[in-house]
């Protein structure tokens, strides 16, 4: 016992740093979004017509972006959510620039109606690495 009163201190600190770890696990499984990778995200949208979801900012979206995508920035997701709503049927497929942000954006997107969306894993930046089509503005 007089080491943890001696400790207390450093024992408060494994266990903080221990349950920052284990975070993210926790938070992936409570998520209602899957993770998904390049290939399982380009079979979805050919047999699926799933709607890939761009929730970069304006800007980013128009330097390039995953061919026909539908722009929502994550700050806007719910002022559009009628945007949203209208493609509800449909599978969406979340992404950002390197899946971020997109990550986080499962409970916004089923609070706007959708009830069947995917996270690119690695976002933007995977789908450019592995030589994917890209659009971009003109």
């Amino acid at each position: 016992m007089p080491f943890v009163q001696e400790n207390w201190l450093l024992i408060l600190v494994a266990f903080a740093s221990g349950g920052m770890l284990v975070w993210p696990l926790v938070q992936r499984q409570l998520s209602p979004m899957k993770a998904l990778g390049t290939s399982d995200v380009t079979r979805l949208i050919n047999s699926r017509d799933a709607i890939p979801l761009d929730l970069r900012e304006s800007k980013e979206f128009e330097s390039g972006r995953l061919p026909n995508a539908m722009n929502v920035p994550l700050s806007q997701i719910g002022a559009r959510s009628a945007d949203l709503v209208k493609h509800a049927k449909k599978p969406f497929i979340a992404y950002c620039e390197n899946g971020s942000r997109s990550r986080t954006a499962g409970t916004a997107l089923a609070k706007a109606g959708l009830a069947e969306v995917y996270h690119l894993n690695g976002g933007f930046r995977a789908w450019k690495d592995a030589g994917l089509p890209v659009e971009k503005s003109r």
